[in-house]
């Protein structure tokens, strides 16, 4: 099995997780299948532990890819977290024993190594100081300005901006809100939402406003290719490319 080829456009295409249907989600594999393809970005989810490191998975708990029960990521410490494997829900995957939740490090590595842009989601709100730890780690391997933070927290997005003037960022929504262009150009914020709240006029609304728009998560190769029609600048899928 290999990606989904699309007419895009003009639209650039973000790996979900990684290559997600391709190679089990959030993982060096899914990172590096990305990395051997044509994507402008590789997305991703990074929590705080309880220990306050960093590690990337997207739910909150470990049950869905690992079987282990209801582990909580944030509370609870890095070193347990790394040493759980993960289940892959990739068919014929399920004996490999060598998928384990990556580091911000080796993420950021990786985007670097291959030239993709790090889209990178923050999971819930978190305190100030972890935010920084976040932008210190990736300002210090030197791939802030190949970044892009995501996240449904809001708030995030305003501390960073405090830190980061400059710094590339999406508020991440499930709703198309008549307050939305003006709570994004508040903060100098593009937008990453549902895909099915999007529609012409909505998107040509935005970009009048100088707003880019990322859409998740579109796997319908018929629905990509309208919205790349339409003129979104981003489209995040775990197959299309």
């Amino acid at each position: 099995m290999d990606t989904i080829k699309i007419n895009k456009k003009q639209t650039k295409m973000i790996a979900h997780r990684g290559v997600s249907k391709l190679e089990c989600e959030n993982t060096v594999p899914a990172f590096v299948a990305a990395g051997n393809r044509s994507y402008y970005g590789i997305e991703t989810d990074v929590h705080v532990t309880k220990d306050g490191k960093l590690i990337l998975h997207h739910d909150d708990t470990t049950y869905r890819l690992t079987g282990v029960g209801e582990i909580y990521m944030e509370q609870t410490d890095f070193d347990e977290l790394r040493s759980i494997p993960l289940i892959s829900p990739i068919p014929g995957d399920e004996a490999r024993k060598d998928l384990f939740m990556p580091t911000l490090e080796e993420y950021i590595s990786i985007c670097k190594k291959y030239e993709k842009i790090a889209v990178l989601e923050l999971k819930n709100p978190m305190p100030t100081e972890a935010l920084q730890k976040i932008c210190d780690t990736i300002s210090g391997m030197e791939y802030l300005n190949g970044t892009i933070f995501i996240s449904f927290s809001y708030e995030n997005l305003v501390e960073i901006r405090k830190m980061l003037p400059n710094q590339r960022m999406q508020f991440l929504t499930s709703k198309y809100t008549d307050d939305l262009i003006d709570k994004l150009k508040a903060h100098n914020l593009e937008l990453d939402i549902a895909h099915s709240e999007l529609n012409k006029k909505r998107i040509d609304a935005l970009h009048e406003a100088g707003i880019k728009i990322n859409c998740w998560t579109v796997d319908d190769s018929a629905r990509a290719e309208e919205l790349a029609d339409m003129g979104v600048d981003y489209i995040t899928s775990n197959i299309l490319e």
